[in-house]
């Protein structure tokens, strides 16, 4: 009986290992430094726990990076793990670029407990869920100490309100004997934060609804939202504070202390954090009339359509691993981006970064995209007909808001 009992021990051994060693997955995501070598680290720690499944990380540039998903998927030569952001994933799912990620292991009660609200609905879609991200983000007004000392302003006293935004960002800025914008009081990027600061703080704050509640009717095109946008693009085209692109772009230029004052996300504080002689501060948004707003996102990972057997069940493990709190943690500790889980946020209260950007959490949304980088780029170009062609804020929104409408109204046909 002994020996029967020792036999079945060693060939239970034996699947394992086999299992083990017959599995080999492929993670891809966009090259991005800090999260290269984070998911670097964490694959070294999951591998060790799980001997002989080995995990390969793949990185493409981010521009070319959906093109090559788009090429690799369906030939059947991509990843069986994709990172994505999460205003992709309709576009993904519709182009059947995903599975329905496994009910027993990320099921809708393991959403409602693991993650924010608002990760739990838009990790969805047609009430399915595809994907599970290990950390999101918010918005937050950083700015530079030093400059702010340099124009006699208290460099631990930022603006709190829109109205204090707009004053200290003409405080803020110089300019050469021509005329020339040297240093931006305010950097001014659309295509950078700049469209979900307007989209989903800015129009809220002065009383417009971006869209309806079904999210199939864009909304923001009311005047109250004409108001928002005429506000914004007033900061460019009137106070010359700063302009899209200005120093190549905001975070270069914030880096380069060019800009005095930025939105941005809690992605960039271990960027900024490194760079020497750089002094700066992060307070939550400017409030309008009292009224608070922030935007709320995430990348997130998914599990390509296809991935079966053995590969599959390394893929929900690996899935598991990197959302899990400890993978979280360290996401939180090399890249600055907050953890999923609202338990884990108690933590991190006293940090006078972090603790900032957790706090805009309680008043965010986060867009129901069905074509992120499309509907980010009509409000992007929106912007540029007003700074450029010096078109009227309120026709150039409505234009925007009728070509928005026609673009949600394709992908639901």
């Amino acid at each position: 009986m002994k020996r029967a009992l020792i036999v079945l021990a060693i060939a239970a051994t034996f699947a394992v290992t086999t299992f083990a060693e017959d599995v080999h997955i492929v993670y891809w995501q966009y090259f991005y430094q800090s999260k290269v070598d984070t998911i670097d680290l964490l694959i070294k720690q999951f591998e060790a726990k799980n001997p002989g499944i080995t995990v390969e990380q793949v990185t493409f540039p981010y521009e070319s990076y959906n093109q090559k998903l788009a090429a690799a998927i369906p030939a059947g030569e991509g990843p069986e793990l994709v990172n994505l952001y999460y205003g992709w994933l309709p576009l993904y799912v519709k182009a059947g670029y995903l599975a329905e990620l496994p009910k027993d292991s990320f099921g809708s009660e393991y959403f409602k407990k693991t993650y924010y609200n608002f990760v739990e609905q838009s990790a969805q879609f047609d009430g399915k869920y595809y994907a599970a991200p290990t950390a999101v983000r918010t918005l937050a007004l950083i700015w530079n100490k030093n400059l702010f000392k340099q124009a006699g302003l208290d460099p631990n006293t930022p603006p709190k309100t829109l109205e204090e935004l707009q004053s200290y960002a003409k405080k803020l800025s110089k300019y050469d004997n021509q005329g020339n914008l040297v240093q931006a009081g305010l950097a001014m990027q659309p295509n950078g934060q700049g469209h979900c600061w307007i989209r989903e703080v800015l129009f809220r704050q002065f009383g417009a609804t971006p869209y309806s509640a079904n999210n199939m009717k864009v909304t923001y095109a009311s005047p109250e939202g004409v108001s928002a946008f005429k506000w914004y693009t007033d900061l460019i085209v009137k106070d010359k504070v700063g302009y899209p692109n200005f120093g190549t772009d905001d975070v270069t230029a914030f880096v380069a202390q060019k800009v005095a004052m930025n939105i941005d996300g809690s992605f960039r504080i271990g960027t900024l954090n490194a760079v020497k002689g750089l002094d700066w501060g992060a307070a939550e948004l400017p409030t309008y009339k009292g009224v608070k707003g922030n935007f709320a996102s995430y990348w997130t990972h998914g599990i390509v359509a296809g991935t079966s057997g053995k590969k599959l069940d390394a893929s929900v493990k690996f899935l598991k691993f990197i959302t899990s709190p400890e993978a979280q943690e360290l996401w939180l500790k090399n890249v600055g981006e907050l953890p999923a889980t609202p338990a884990l946020s108690a933590a991190h209260k006293d940090d006078p970064y972090v603790s900032v950007f957790l706090k805009g959490l309680a008043s965010a949304h986060a867009t129901a995209y069905v074509d992120e980088a499309g509907q980010r780029k009509i409000l992007v170009d929106a912007v540029d007909q007003v700074s450029l062609s010096k078109k009227d804020p309120g026709d150039v929104l409505k234009d925007a808001a009728s070509k928005e409408q026609k673009l949600i109204d394709d992908f639901w046909k």
